[in-house]
């Protein structure tokens, strides 16, 4: 039976894991209102790009600026009060010292002053909260980014009790999460800050580029992996949120590997890292069980079960049973 062999060689391997998962944002906010009321403007529509503090929308302040009105001259009366008190306990200071007054009667001057101080400061706290207030009725954009969601419309009614609904999603776009799923048995070998590299449907042919950010401590009992973060800078935002990823994590490089091509394997259990192959010595092809470890292209790793330098039949086993005779075709172009 005319086969093709290959030596079982040495060589450098770089240990990878095999991933999938989905590209998330990972900074994004929804935007809801402090207060409730009725929309009387809105300044942004989908897809637009917004800075940070940028006006998104706008809530009828008719009643709030009447309040930041009384509490504004609500501030002055108290002011003015206090500058009452103020000379009337100067006064009583010098009635005192020319023995005209009573010290009860600088006491009780001393507590109106004191008095009407507190009074201006709470007049004043007041403003300002009416102010706060006021400044909250304009809804503005918390951080950066494009404008994902916009879910109001002039005239809707907006409120900020029982957990409302966003009036405006936020999505920063520039540096994105990918969450994936590792199986428990990888776990070890895996650190932070490890590279991975990826490629999405959305964008065949195209490699990107991430780290490994977090490692999640526990696995889940049904599927025994684990949630692994990579951090995926994309300043280019040609990716987007939702997209579907399947890539490599490097977690290191080794030399004096044993391998050998896909091809020769024979019943090969990716699972329980198991299969066989045809040693050919003496013109004569011997069935043998190795163990596989890392795969590297069409290269696999053989952890036990061969040396270095025996040949392998990598073409021709289709048929091939053990002790059979055969004859090592030339190789292809010769």
């Amino acid at each position: 039976m005319a086969i093709e062999v290959t030596a079982a060689s040495p060589g450098e391997i770089l240990d990878k894991i095999e991933v999938v998962g989905t590209l998330t944002p990972k900074f994004q906010a929804e935007v809801k209102t402090e207060y409730t009321g009725v929309v009387t403007d809105v300044y942004v529509v989908e897809w637009v790009r917004v800075r940070k503090g940028a006006p998104l929308a706008r809530l009828d302040s008719r009643e709030v600026e009447a309040d930041v009105a009384a509490a504004r001259a609500a501030m002055l009366q108290a002011g003015v009060a206090a500058q009452r008190a103020d000379r009337e306990y100067e006064r009583a200071v010098k009635l005192k010292s020319a023995g005209l007054a009573t010290q009860q009667s600088l006491d009780d001057a001393r507590t109106e002053k004191e008095a009407a101080a507190a009074a201006q400061d709470a007049a004043k706290a007041r403003l300002q909260a009416q102010e706060a207030r006021l400044s909250k009725t304009v809804i503005r954009a918390p951080m950066g980014g494009v404008v994902a969601e916009r879910a109001v419309n002039v005239g809707d009614l907006v409120e900020n009790m029982g957990n409302p609904p966003p009036m405006f999603r936020i999505v920063d776009n520039s540096l994105l999460e990918l969450t994936l799923s590792v199986p428990s048995a990888r776990l070890a070998a895996l650190r932070a800050g490890q590279p991975l590299t990826f490629e999405t449907d959305g964008i065949p042919g195209k490699i990107f580029r991430g780290s490994v950010r977090h490692i999640n401590p526990a696995t889940e009992e049904i599927s025994r992996t684990a949630r692994v973060i990579a951090d995926v800078p994309n300043a280019s935002e040609e990716l987007k949120a939702g997209m579907f990823a399947k890539g490599l994590i490097f977690t290191g490089k080794r030399s004096n590997v044993l391998q050998i091509p896909r091809s020769a394997l024979q019943n090969w259990d990716v699972t329980r890292n198991t299969a066989a192959v045809f040693v050919v010595s003496n013109d004569t092809a011997r069935r043998r069980e190795v163990r596989t470890g890392v795969v590297s292209g069409e290269l696999v790793e053989i952890t036990s079960g061969l040396t270095a330098g025996e040949m392998v039949v990598s073409g021709g086993a289709f048929n091939l049973r053990d002790a059979d005779r055969v004859r090592v075709a030339p190789a292809k172009g010769a």
